[in-house]
């Protein structure tokens, strides 16, 4: 049995995440903005953690991830505004992953989206190009960083129910993934240290999840 904590805790990848993890014995914290929502989040099975990442310090946020074996972050701004999305994407994420190391938790799972990278190509008067170069910026924080990173990139997020099936490739042939099938990759990663130090780009496809990762190695 492991300790998670899922940054983001109310979204619907985190509130399928842990429903997985609970279900395997693993006790799980989730780490959420909005009182109103802690009821959903005790019925998945995770402990609440009412906070603002957007305003924790690196001393706070390391003072929530003690005792755990990994964080999970799962947050987004959603595109509430240019500010919003650098203050939660971008630099609440960045001191999330200091945290992790200050609280010597080691594992840091961050999802992430199919197409992040520095030369992202989204034009600037886009209305997506502050998430990018937010996402962008993450994601090379946590590789520059000392933890045992993964980073899960799943294309466009969809509501259907998850299928357990996907593709790991660059160029996957679909351009969409169930979100539950996102979370059971994020379960899949933390239990495999095979997929430390890597980035998984996917969607959906017709290989089970875990065989699909372990194919990918």
């Amino acid at each position: 049995m492991s300790r998670v904590a899922i940054i983001g805790g109310h979204g619907k990848v985190a509130l399928h995440l842990t429903k997985i993890l609970t279900s395997q014995g693993h006790q799980v914290s989730s780490v959420f903005r909005n009182q109103d929502h802690a009821g959903d989040v005790e019925q998945a099975g995770a402990t609440p953690v009412v906070a603002d990442v957007s305003e924790l310090s690196v001393e706070q946020m390391a003072d929530v991830f003690r005792g755990h074996d990994a964080v999970v972050w799962s947050a987004g701004a959603g595109g509430a505004s240019p500010e919003a999305t650098y203050a939660v994407d971008r630099d609440a994420a960045i001191r999330s992953m200091d945290a992790a190391q200050e609280a010597s938790v080691g594992r840091y799972v961050m999802v992430s989206y199919l197409g992040a990278r520095k030369d992202h190509g989204v034009p600037e008067d886009n209305g997506f190009f502050h998430y990018a170069e937010a996402k962008a910026a993450a994601d090379e924080h946590l590789r520059n960083s000392e933890l045992a990173w993964t980073i899960l990139q799943p294309g466009a997020l969809t509501t259907d129910p998850g299928t357990g099936m996907i593709e790991v490739s660059a160029e996957p042939q679909q351009d969409s993934v169930a979100r539950e099938d996102v979370a059971l990759v994020a379960a899949v990663v933390l239990g495999n240290l095979g997929t430390v130090d890597k980035t998984i780009q996917f969607n959906t496809g017709e290989t089970p999840v875990a065989e699909a990762i372990e194919a990918a190695l």
